[in-house]
């Protein structure tokens, strides 16, 4: 195991395979062994007042943003103020987060107990019926104004700010951009939700506002990204990937900036784009 900077990957020895004309880049067909990093998944379980409530499969880094930002923007506490205490265990096999939360909170939670095993992140989490899975925030304000230069400055930085990425080539990140571009926190894992349930998380744990920027995310924009960015407040979110149509029609209720396809040089806006003003 390797460690920097809350990035943690493995060393494995890999078959590498290449075809190309002899002298691009050697031998035709040529098969060498080499080491790669692999990017370390584990179960991570999520008890709170000793019952456990779900099991997710991370990445092992910034585990204590991962269960704030996981509590709120599931609905299972009202705010950073009901979590009491959050421990990180480490077990045989993976690591328990172990939180303590508000009476009140833990006997809401007892009346919709739900399993889930196993999964790369999950927004919605074992919901129980259609009105569980399709639960919606409060609606957001409206006191963003950014730019589509702004954003794209914030599309080209972000490949820089993504040190797993680049190790292992299997990571998702989540980025808090302030409303002039400039990439402010980010945090990554394997599984994209977990990537942005940290970012939200560390945002609130450091008594940042959500709200005050926006966030980009390197994966698509589904119903469950848009909902947890509404969540913690934020106004707008810009995916690298396309949105789903349900993503849309909850951008469209809660009042979110939906912006997708964000590469270099271009990106869509699906709803609100008010809050954005012309390039420049």
């Amino acid at each position: 195991m390797s460690e920097s900077r809350g990035v943690r990957v493995s060393q494995w020895r890999s078959l590498s395979t290449e075809e190309g004309p002899a002298g691009a880049h050697g031998p035709p067909g040529r098969v060498e062994t080499a080491d790669d990093c692999i990017a370390s998944e584990v179960p991570v379980a999520f008890t709170f007042n000793r019952v456990s409530h779900v099991v997710m499969m991370a990445s092992p880094c910034d585990l204590e943003d991962f269960a704030v930002g996981f509590s709120v923007t599931e609905g299972l506490v009202g705010s950073t103020d009901d979590i009491e205490n959050v421990r990180v265990i480490p077990r045989t096999g993976g690591i328990e987060l172990a939180m303590t939360i508000n009476e009140a909170w833990f006997d809401r939670l007892a009346t919709q107990r739900r399993n889930m095993a196993g999964r790369t992140g999950c927004g919605l989490c074992g919901a129980e019926n259609i009105e569980q899975a399709l639960r919606r925030p409060q609606p957001v304000g409206r006191a963003l104004e950014t730019s589509h230069t702004a954003m794209q400055n914030a599309v080209q930085a972000l490949e820089n700010h993504q040190p797993l990425q680049a190790r292992t080539g299997a990571a998702h990140g989540a980025a808090w951009c302030s409303p002039q571009g400039d990439i402010l926190a980010l945090r990554e894992d394997i599984g994209r939700h977990n990537a942005l349930d940290k970012l939200i998380g560390g945002l609130l744990r450091s008594g940042s506002d959500p709200a005050a920027g926006f966030a980009l995310v390197s994966s698509r924009a589904s119903y469950e990204m848009v909902l947890k960015t509404a969540a913690a407040g934020m106004e707008l979110i810009l995916a690298v990937s396309a949105p789903t149509s349900l993503a849309v029609e909850f951008a469209e209720r809660s009042g979110v900036t939906l912006v997708g396809f964000a590469r270099p040089g271009r990106h869509n806006v699906y709803t609100f784009p008010e809050r954005i003003m012309e390039w420049g």
